[in-house]
């Protein structure tokens, strides 16, 4: 990722501001960041001509000798900012990033608003700077970039709008990655999402982001900030393009995002498909973007189902939820127990039978409130009721608790007959026989 930002933004400044290039062939050449009145000057001819020879050198190791041989006979010259930026740019291709780094620090000592001092310094300390000097520096350094007046090698406005706006990116990825180390995830998030509005490829960034809402969603046990770490995830996970993370870092993100997703929201495979296509759509969450938390869910199906079934919404949402609980049998024991359930002012419950004891007559039955299917209730009649019922045959009861049992789950509850509806009705009375007597 740094590299790819080094390949764009760094290209993008050197060219705007003339950076590496302000040594003449043939003439004197003047600093970048020149503020004395009078120009500097050679100590010699032969400083001159050992500049020049750097100059050309192709070679990246023999222009690091030169450079070096520049400094050892020639410590005090006029042109240390641009023999530092110079080892800057060698050591560059020499991919020795440390060695730039101090580089850049000590032409930020000679000169504080020295561009291409401040670019590396806030660029190489991502993410390798974690020591509070090195994270100070490096705001020190994305700063300068944001503040930074327009040199007077430039005299394009356009092009210092565009140099302004390339190094906006790295001061804000900066100052985001900075805020991460330092647990200030509001400040992550404000700055993050400044750097990805202008550069929305940049999946590290993303990753980071939604590493910082995953912290604070944490810290703060607020889960609507889960949701957004979700999508950032997801957008680090499907974004392809430039900038994107390798693949397979994007399939173990895209692994952690459906492990997650699924214990915050549920199972729901749309649902995960529908985040997966949004953020690879964007990289910031579309209006009114939320995953709703497992119990956001539940409670959502509960005011559903309290429209369509009071009683079933009792029994799920209220009875079941609270006896299965941590606190299930003190629960039972000071509202469940002994109270007639439902109260006489609200609908009865609406089950179906599952088994009923004696086969004939019988006094027990395992009814199934829920789904129908799993006994979940059972009914204890003090007189044996007259004729059975088939199984499934729909019933609706209201009884007094008496107990329950969390696994299996089971209420016990003891039914008068007439808080029962549903039932088959006793068979007919036989009717008598009657015998007529034949006539004599």
């Amino acid at each position: 990722m740094r590299v790819q930002l080094s390949a764009i933004v760094a290209i993008a400044i050197s060219s705007a501001l003339g950076l590496g290039s302000a040594w003449g062939q043939n003439q004197q050449p003047a600093a970048a960041s020149q503020t004395a009145q009078k120009a500097p000057q050679w100590k010699d001819r032969a400083e001159y001509d050992l500049v020049q020879s750097a100059l050309a050198e192709k070679d990246a190791q023999k222009k690091l000798d030169l450079l070096n041989q520049w400094k050892d006979k020639y410590p005090a010259t006029d042109f240390k900012e641009m023999r530092l930026e110079a080892y800057m740019d060698t050591y560059q291709a020499l991919k020795q990033p440390d060695k730039m780094l101090a580089t850049a620090k000590e032409l930020l000592d000679l000169n504080s608003k020295n561009l291409k001092a401040l670019y590396w310094i806030a660029l190489l300390s991502v993410p390798g700077q974690t020591t509070p000097d090195g994270l100070d520096l490096a705001v020190k350094a994305a700063n300068g970039l944001l503040n930074a007046e327009k040199p007077a090698t430039i005299t394009d406005e356009n092009a210092w709008k565009t140099t302004q706006g390339q190094m906006a990116i790295i001061a804000h990825r900066t100052l985001g990655w900075v805020a991460t180390q330092k647990k200030d995830y509001p400040t992550a998030e404000s700055e993050f999402k400044a750097e990805l509005l202008v550069n929305p490829g940049d999946s590290q960034a993303v990753y980071w982001l939604a590493g910082a809402f995953g912290a604070q969603a944490t810290a703060e046990k607020k889960p609507e900030l889960l949701a957004q770490a979700l999508f950032y995830y997801a957008r680090a996970a499907e974004y392809d393009g430039a900038g994107a993370l390798d693949p397979a870092m994007r399939k173990k993100t895209e692994t952690y995002v459906q492990n997650n997703y699924t214990k915050f929201h549920g199972d729901d495979p749309a649902g995960f498909q529908a985040l997966l296509a949004a953020a690879k759509a964007s990289a910031v969450p579309p209006e009114g973007f939320k995953i709703l938390s497992e119990d956001e869910v539940a409670t959502q199906k509960l005011d559903i189902l309290k429209q369509a079934s009071p009683s079933l919404a009792l029994w799920v949402g209220t009875i079941k939820a609270q006896l299965t609980g941590d606190g299930g049998d003190a629960y039972f024991t000071q509202y469940i127990k002994g109270a007639l359930v439902p109260q006489e002012k609200d609908p009865a419950f609406r089950a179906k039978v599952i088994s009923q004891e004696p086969a004939a007559k019988p006094k027990t039955i395992k009814v199934s409130i829920e789904d129908g299917k799993t006994p979940d209730a059972t009914l204890v009649f003090e007189a044996p009721l007259a004729r059975p019922a088939d199984p499934g045959t729909t019933i609706e009861f209201r009884g007094v608790a008496s107990s329950f049992t969390k696994a299996p789950f089971m209420v016990t509850f003891d039914v008068d007959k007439k808080d029962l509806t549903g039932w088959p009705a006793p068979p007919p009375p036989k009717k008598a026989v009657v015998h007529h007597k034949k006539a004599d």
